[in-house]
């Protein structure tokens, strides 16, 4: 069972982390100062998320890992974050878009967890819903004022959420050990999210006069280390430092 809540605090912990960096790309480029600071805190709340996560993963494995030495010192096909959060910013829009997705998922899948038969995860939970809950409300306004704003905002927020919708699948994927987890109480029962999360989304589109897209040839993998490229370059750039000078502290 060890093997199996390591293999799933992973993969909580590696959604947040590798979003948080993605985030952090758009550090003195955002539109405006406002949401420049915006999405600086909303990477912070995530990397503190995949702190606690990889942190609890790492005393699980009982290996001599921390947080840093999960974060920093994994190939590509080690991490488990979906394929979601791993690509590339694109414009603003399609950050939105990729956002609003993620946090809908992720808020419905902190708010099951918080009742976790496990405590360390009912806490970390506990604390990161909040943050999240803020999240996916910044996100969804978003989506309402590109998707019923300008034709070009309404455009781009429509080519957004088209890109991001062939990694819906992905984010709810379970296997074997995940599935055993949510049956002792552990993990979260990701079909039984889903309704949930399509509802919300559902609800935000129709503010933002947008239609659902179809649903395209899915892409899968992420949950089990098939990565695409993107995941490579995004990691040569994070872990630059750490691999260079091994051991190093601030």
């Amino acid at each position: 069972m060890n093997d199996l809540l390591f293999q799933y605090l992973l993969r909580l912990g590696d959604d947040s982390l590798i979003l948080g960096q993605r985030l952090c790309e758009w550090c003195g480029h955002a539109p405006t100062i406002e949401v420049d600071l915006s999405l600086s805190n909303l990477a912070l709340d995530l990397i503190g998320q995949a702190t606690l996560f990889l942190g609890y993963a790492g005393e699980v494995e009982s290996g001599g890992r921390d947080a840093d030495a999960l974060a920093f010192h994994r190939d590509a096909e080690d991490f488990r974050n979906c394929l979601l959060v791993e690509q590339p910013n694109g414009d603003f829009a399609r950050t939105m878009a990729r956002q609003f997705l993620f946090s809908s998922y992720q808020l419905a899948l902190l708010d099951r967890l918080c009742s976790s038969a496990d405590g360390r995860i009912a806490e970390i939970a506990a604390k990161a819903v909040k943050e999240v809950r803020y999240h996916a409300d910044l996100a969804a306004d978003w989506v309402v004022r590109l998707g019923d704003g300008t034709a070009e905002s309404r455009g781009r927020m429509i080519e957004g959420l088209d890109d991001c919708w062939r990694f819906l699948d992905d984010l709810f994927a379970m296997d074997d050990g995940e599935r055993a987890l949510a049956a002792a109480g552990i993990a979260a029962d990701k079909a039984a999210l889903r309704p949930l999360v399509q509802g919300r989304v559902e609800q935000v589109l129709r503010q933002a006069t947008l239609s659902m897209p179809g649903l395209p040839w899915q892409v899968t993998g992420g949950r089990t280390g098939r990565h695409s490229e993107h995941l490579s370059r995004l990691l040569a750039e994070m872990q630059v430092l750490p691999r260079a000078h091994p051991g190093a502290r601030w």
